[in-house]
């Protein structure tokens, strides 16, 4: 019997080398050539962009992106030896239009669990909160206000943009106000503006731009609790190799440890003030 099972064992011997052989030559196949090595063969980088300033820009006239993130998009693309491809879709369409494959990376994503189960990120190129902007005359805000229970009140109405970070946080937040949901920052700040809305909520850095801009009405609270807290980053593949992530990290840990990333928010952000003023 034991004589058998040796005789057994050697004759499948070759089979089993067989098959490791192959399974070897397939994973050579599937790492010999990572994501960013097909971007460089195909001449270009794509990049998924939702419009919210001071992050993403677009010139309604002509077309063209600026802002911070869209110049980090080139910065990349230049690093890589490649074209940047800015392809316009909403937030409520950044992370299925990455999933489809649509473009290679998503600019200016927040990091959240529920966005960790789609996509992969990058590190973060800055830090995000959420604040809400409202004007100092409307009655229906409370002087003092300091939380989001304070302005959390029947009759209250809070634009968002639909599909963001934000949306998701005061979405979970409110009980009794009213959230209407506008698909980009020029329809929610006009609603807020037209006074159809008492309330915009937004990341602190885009409505820090609406006070500057608008320094006799508006003003903004960082709420406590905060809303969120969270990185802004390079959305990418989910099944994208760690090695190629890692591409883009070390790409991103050089721009932020040099101050580059905040010379780039300088920039985006003196743009917007002088274009509203």
């Amino acid at each position: 019997m034991l004589s058998k099972m040796i005789t057994y064992a050697l004759r499948a011997m070759p089979a089993l080398a067989l098959a490791a052989g192959m399974a070897a030559t397939s994973a050579h196949a599937q790492t010999a050539e990572g994501y960013w090595q097909g971007v460089q063969k195909a001449g270009v980088l794509k990049c998924g962009a939702a419009v919210a300033p001071p992050y993403i820009m677009r010139d309604p006239a002509t077309g063209e992106y600026s802002g911070f993130f869209a110049d980090l998009c080139r910065e990349l693309a230049e690093t890589l030896k490649v074209k940047p491809e800015f392809v316009d879709t909403t937030w409520d369409n950044i992370v299925a239009g990455l999933q489809a494959g649509k473009w290679d990376v998503s600019l200016a994503l927040n990091r959240t669990p529920a966005r960790a189960m789609a996509v992969q990120f990058s590190i973060p190129a800055m830090e995000y909160q959420i604040s809400l902007a409202y004007n100092k005359n409307n009655p229906k805000v409370p002087q003092g206000a300091a939380s989001v229970a304070d302005l959390d009140k029947a009759g209250v109405t809070m634009a968002v943009m639909s599909g963001t970070a934000q949306d998701k946080a005061i979405s979970a937040a409110v009980k009794n106000a009213t959230i209407m949901r506008l698909p980009g920052n020029d329809e929610t700040r006009l609603a807020l503006t037209s006074k159809r809305a008492d309330v915009l909520v937004d990341a602190s850095d885009t409505n820090l731009l609406l006070t500057q801009s608008n320094p006799d009405w508006a003003v903004a609270l960082n709420p406590t609790p905060a809303l969120a807290k969270q990185g802004v980053s390079f959305g990418l593949p989910h099944n994208m190799s760690a090695a190629d992530v890692e591409v883009v990290n070390i790409f991103l840990e050089e721009k932020v440890a040099t101050g580059h990333v905040d010379e780039l928010i300088k920039k985006a952000v003196d743009q917007v003030l002088k274009g509203s003023n």
